[in-house]
């Protein structure tokens, strides 16, 4: 009896995960999260690029102090601290492991 309880929950798990709800088709076509083949290759023609009206809001996060932009580097700079953030596809990686140093600290 087990088993054949068993069986039917998987089939019953097997229909409705290969099926999505009419709901759930209508909310991902609305949402749009299928872009089309036009949408894709608008993207990759037009390389994103840096907002430098963004330093109004961006900070240091170790430091909580001010970045400069460096365009010939693609790059936010603290000078502070020594610390250079990527920009990847127009996005500050500010993640304090992505960023590389600048110049040795002489407080060594």
């Amino acid at each position: 009896m087990l088993s054949g309880t068993r069986g039917r929950l998987a089939s019953e798990l097997r229909r409705t995960c290969t099926q999505p709800s009419a709901v759930a088709r209508r909310c991902l076509h609305a949402s749009g999260s299928r872009p089309s083949a036009d949408q894709n290759k608008r993207t990759e023609k037009t390389p994103r690029t840096f907002d430098p009206a963004l330093l109004e809001f961006l900070v240091c996060p170790l430091s909580k102090k001010p970045l400069r932009y460096e365009a010939s580097t693609n790059e936010l700079i603290n000078e502070e601290l020594g610390i250079a953030y990527p920009i990847i596809d127009g996005i500050p990686n500010m993640i304090p492991q992505a960023a590389r140093m600048t110049h040795q600290s002489s407080d060594l």
